[in-house]
């Protein structure tokens, strides 16, 4: 047999875990001492039984503009969470059953934070930033300890609200045979419409169904001895401190259990928890609160590039009773009013800038082509990649040039009447040309590669004691294939009596002399790589390249495709790769954050801009001076080239 002290002991040790708040993890092993834990209904050592998951998705098609009605989360939920499904311009509102608004209520947003209402702590949240596609969304750890309303601002066509919560399963009691469940549509106050929602709810117990957990036997209350009321009672304590610091609040009396004899303070399990009475609650004046300005959050920029405007809602508010309301905005008069506009701007807008004279064209007759070096440019002369411009502006980088019809045929001379030798054989001449608009040694399209012959062979008689040239055989031609040329000896010599002699050659110079070099072709010797000299350095400074045209022409020089692409010569090359060195002044700094927009509206002209944004002002007229420089450049090369 337990003695009586013991039986009391065990009794209050019995009475301290059943009574011990079954949310906190720390008392589920402190007092069972098994190592269990809480499961999400809040039971130490559960499973999941005595509650039940409540989980819905709202698609109503809405059409006005206004509060509407999502759902209702009745008194006693917990892990609520509402979610907006994407971002939107719509907003949640969250208001309790007696008419307090909890968030975004009377048509004022408030900013995201924490928000007291119905007994627990909501946390409000709305993504701002420009890229995010997170909507809004409310959670509370619970439980409530009344009906809330959850509530759209409707602006634009509803993307989807996800709600869940968690609520105590309640034994199932027998239903009359036509019990219907009420519907969700409330009467709606103050801006809120209501109206039956076109969604569904799954609820789903947390345990998956199972029936409710059984005590362990060891948890089996143990049969307590009869208590004498009338050795303990309460007695009360006094009260809480005031619920606001300022304007009006709530306190509530306190009581604790008393032993009759010398109401000194024991245990609470010692009196009959029946018969404690009720809180009592009575209002409590401070000092009023002061209005201050509730200041929203800013809007996304009107822009996506250069200046633009943002804005935001600021309201004079005021806390009573706990209470945050709109008043009037002459009780904020004494605060600095926020500002409600303010300009922003993401990313500089860039242009199109010409940075080079067009090119010579890519043929010395007919059609061909020119071309000119087009950029996207920053404000701050920094190139950017081509789609931060707009495309449908882009000045042509590329257009048809024409130079002139090409020659069509070979020109020549009449036979000259003169031969070569007085006397004997000789030649005579006529000349021979392909027409072209510029000084080439180059046939060109039209002429051929069969070009007529410019010299004959002639006869001026037998000769006497005389003077003449004589040639000897031709040498072997230079080239195995393609066009060369062959040589052969031409001397002055002198006929007598006593034979040839060979003379000085001016003793034959009233005499035309023979040839002693022609060009000569053994053979085909098919298509080759041609190619002009570099064009000037695109860049001074920095790495630059230059270019130069490259050509596969045949053996009567037209273009062809026969040519080994293995070794076909460069066409473009890196040059100028020494850095560029500005000069850097140390005083020159900018004076304000925002230069670059002084940049960008060309305000660098005025020497109050010039001083005051010293370093960007600078930058652009370097990046200017480099561009004449390589105009310049290019267009000195061009001249060279057409000379």
């Amino acid at each position: 047999m337990l003695s009586g002290l013991a039986l009391l002991l065990l009794v209050c040790v019995h009475m301290r875990v059943q009574g011990k708040p079954r949310s906190q993890g720390l008392g589920c092993d402190e007092y069972l001492g098994s190592g269990k834990v809480m499961d999400r209904c809040g039971v130490c050592g559960g499973e999941n039984a005595t509650c039940r998951l409540v989980s819905g998705v709202f698609k109503h098609s809405l059409t006005k503009i206004g509060y509407h009605k999502i759902v209702e989360i009745p008194e006693g939920a917990t892990k609520i969470n509402v979610t907006e499904m994407v971002k939107s311009r719509n907003y949640l509102a969250l208001r309790s059953r007696s008419g307090r608004s909890i968030i975004n209520g009377n048509w004022a947003i408030d900013r995201p934070g924490k928000y007291e209402g119905a007994g627990t702590m909501f946390t409000y949240r709305r993504p701002n930033e420009i890229r995010s596609t997170a909507g809004e969304s409310f959670l509370a750890e619970g439980p409530t300890n009344e009906i809330l309303d959850v509530y759209m601002i409707f602006q634009q066509p509803n993307p989807g609200i996800h709600y869940e919560y968690t609520i105590p399963e309640k034994p199932v009691d027998p239903q009359p045979p036509n019990h219907r469940p009420e519907g969700n549509a409330v009467n709606g106050q103050g801006g809120y419409d209501n109206h039956r929602n076109t969604h569904q709810e799954n609820y789903t117990p947390a345990g998956g169904g199972r029936d409710p957990a059984r005590l362990p036997d060891h948890q089996v209350p143990a049969v307590q001895p009869p208590r004498r009321p009338r050795d303990y009672n309460w007695k009360m304590a006094g009260t809480t401190e005031c619920s606001a610091s300022c304007g009006t609040g709530f306190r509530s009396s306190s009581f604790r259990c008393v032993a009759r004899l010398n109401q000194r303070q024991v245990s609470e399990a010692l009196c009959d928890s029946s018969s404690k009475p009720a809180p009592q609650q009575e209002a409590c004046s401070l000092q009023p609160c002061p209005a201050f300005w509730d200041i929203g959050e800013w809007s996304e920029c009107s822009t996506t590039c250069g200046l633009g405007m943002q804005h935001r809602q600021i309201l004079c508010r005021q806390i009573y009773a706990n209470r945050t309301l709109n008043v009037h905005t002459g009780r904020c008069e004494h605060l600095e009013r926020p500002e409600i506009t303010s300009s922003c701007q993401l990313k500089i807008c860039s242009e199109w800038q010409v940075r080079s004279e067009w090119s010579a064209c890519s043929v010395p007759c007919g059609l061909g082509q020119r071309s000119r070096e087009v950029r996207c440019v920053s404000n701050v002369g920094d190139f950017v990649p081509d789609e931060e411009c707009n495309m449908n502006l882009r000045p042509f980088d590329v257009e048809n040039c024409d130079t002139g019809s090409c020659a069509k045929s070979w020109f020549y001379t009449e036979w000259g009447n003169r031969c070569s030798a007085e006397c004997g054989m000789g030649v005579r001449t006529r000349g021979v040309l392909c027409l072209t608009n510029h000084a080439s040694s180059l046939p060109l399209e039209g002429c051929g590669s069969e070009i007529p012959p410019n010299s004959q062979v002639c006869n001026s008689g037998a000769c006497e004691n005389r003077i003449e040239w004589f040639t000897g055989p031709w040498s072997q031609c230079s080239a195995e294939c393609g066009a060369g040329s062959h040589q052969r000896a031409v001397v002055c010599l002198m006929k007598s009596e006593e034979g040839l002699s060979v003379v000085p050659p001016y003793e034959c110079s009233s005499l035309d002399r023979p040839l002693g070099q022609q060009s000569c072709t053994l053979k085909a010797c098919g298509a080759k790589w041609f190619h002009t000299d570099w064009s000037a350095c695109s860049k001074t400074c920095e790495g630059g390249f230059r270019v130069r045209e490259v050509r596969c022409l045949s053996d009567d020089s037209l273009p062809s495709d026969a040519c080994d692409q293995k070794l076909k010569p460069g066409g473009r090359e890196d040059c100028s790769p020494e850095p560029c060195t500005p000069n850097i002044d140390e005083n020159c700094r900018d004076k304000y954050f925002n230069c670059n927009v002084v940049v960008q509206a060309r305000l660098c002209v005025y020497d109050y801009y010039k001083t005051s944004c010293c370093a960007s002002c600078s930058r652009v007229a370097q990046k200017q001076k480099q561009s004449v420089q390589r105009q310049s450049v290019q267009r000195q090369s061009v001249q060279r080239s057409r000379s």
